[in-house]
């Protein structure tokens, strides 16, 4: 238990046997359950889970509580394994709906890779414990000494995604959707339809304009950035490519829920003009330059144009401040962490967090078990 609240961990594995022991191993003594969840991975992770489930399971006293609310079965580790490949997010919901079954309140994820900290699991989960939030997810993106371990190429397809996930969830000041480190009510678990959220990689872009449909409040919880030497290996163009369009499509089933179906609000009528205003004025400049490379007269065409583009970015800007607006009491930053050092001075813990359950030597020690993991099976990092 931890403030009186029943927690759990969905430790998620694909391809993960050198690291995903470790993670398991390493989870804080306060988490309740950890649901490991291998999906039919192809090496030893499912032997390396079973494998230390069982040790931890025999060495631990069931926990009466949990025991009694899943009908007696009190080990703190539950291995499940898909019997085919089908995605990280469908990872992550095979272990909220267990979690939600047995009747955890708080429910985290860690990868099973080794990048997440799990000496600072407590300030991810804190503010769904304390009822400030019903999601929370890591920020790597807010203060530069946090993004020290990130490349450019990764912050700068961070920081992409960041402003396009922004339009789609409607959650104007939440950043960096790609981290995977979150923690979420059952309660959320029990009101969001998992089944319409993708099992792909865009599963942590997605599960965000959902909860946001449905009302629920999100906290971004300020990380550093931690990596190891393996390299990622998604195919980026049909990354980019997927992403791009299932951004566009919850953008689009967003404003269609909340401003036309559960309520008119001029934010859509907005979003619409400056849309056309935009694209129109764009085209008829572009015609205009046409022609006067030719030679032609279109001062005229050229003013109308520009007046209709100028209408679409006023426009579209209306409809941003319009729908931020209708979110913000949903948004919960926290940019500062406060913890007691030995001279009981308050300091930000975001910089002064030890390293991830693997150091980069490790790693190397180890050998790298991510090679060949299907793209759709993690979040891009």
């Amino acid at each position: 238990m931890y403030k009186g609240k029943s927690i759990a961990v969905v430790v998620t594995a694909y391809q993960e046997a050198s690291f995903v022991g470790r993670v398991i191993e390493t989870v804080p003594e306060y988490v309740d359950r950890i649901y490991a969840v291998d999906d039919a991975s192809p090496d030893d992770s499912w032997e390396v889970i079973t494998r230390v489930a069982e040790r931890i399971n025999e060495s631990t006293e069931p926990g009466h509580e949990l025991a009694v609310a899943d009908g007696g079965d009190g080990r703190r580790v539950v291995p499940i394994r898909h019997d085919e490949n089908r995605g990280y997010g469908a990872a992550v919901k095979t272990g909220y709906r267990r979690a939600a079954a047995d009747g955890i309140d708080v429910v985290a994820v860690m990868n099973g890779d080794g990048q997440m900290d799990p000496e600072i699991l407590d300030r991810i989960i804190d503010p769904v414990v304390t009822g400030e939030a019903d999601y929370a997810k890591g920020n790597r993106l807010l203060y530069p000494e946090d993004r020290e371990g990130m490349s450019t190429f990764r912050f700068v397809g961070n920081a992409m995604l960041t402003g396009l996930s922004k339009f789609a969830s409607g959650y104007w000041t939440i950043g960096d959707p790609q981290n995977g480190y979150t923690a979420i009510s059952r309660e959320a678990i029990e009101e969001l339809d998992l089944e319409e959220i993708t099992d792909e990689y865009g599963f942590l872009n997605h599960i965000l304009t959902h909860l946001n449909v449905e009302g629920l409040r999100v906290a971004d919880v300020a990380m550093s950035a931690v990596y190891g030497d393996e390299e990622s290996s998604i195919e980026y163009t049909s990354f980019v490519r997927y992403v791009s369009l299932l951004l566009l499509q919850s953008f689009l089933w967003r404003l269609k829920r909340r401003y036309v179906v559960e309520g008119f609000h001029p934010a859509v009528v907005f979003y619409g003009t400056g849309t056309a205003g935009m694209a129109g004025g764009a085209a008829g400049l572009a015609g205009s330059m046409r022609r006067l490379l030719r030679g032609e007269d279109a001062l005229a065409e050229s003013v109308a144009s520009f007046a209709t583009l100028l209408l679409g970015v006023c426009s579209l800007a209306t409809a941003i401040r319009m729908d931020a607006e209708e979110s913000e009491h949903l948004e919960v930053t926290r940019y500062e962490y406060e913890a007691e050092t030995d001279a009981n001075s308050v300091t930000r813990s975001g910089s002064t967090s030890p390293p991830a359950v693997e150091t980069d030597s490790s790693r190397e020690l180890e050998g790298s078990a991510a090679t060949g993991r299907a793209e759709r099976n993690r979040p891009l990092d």
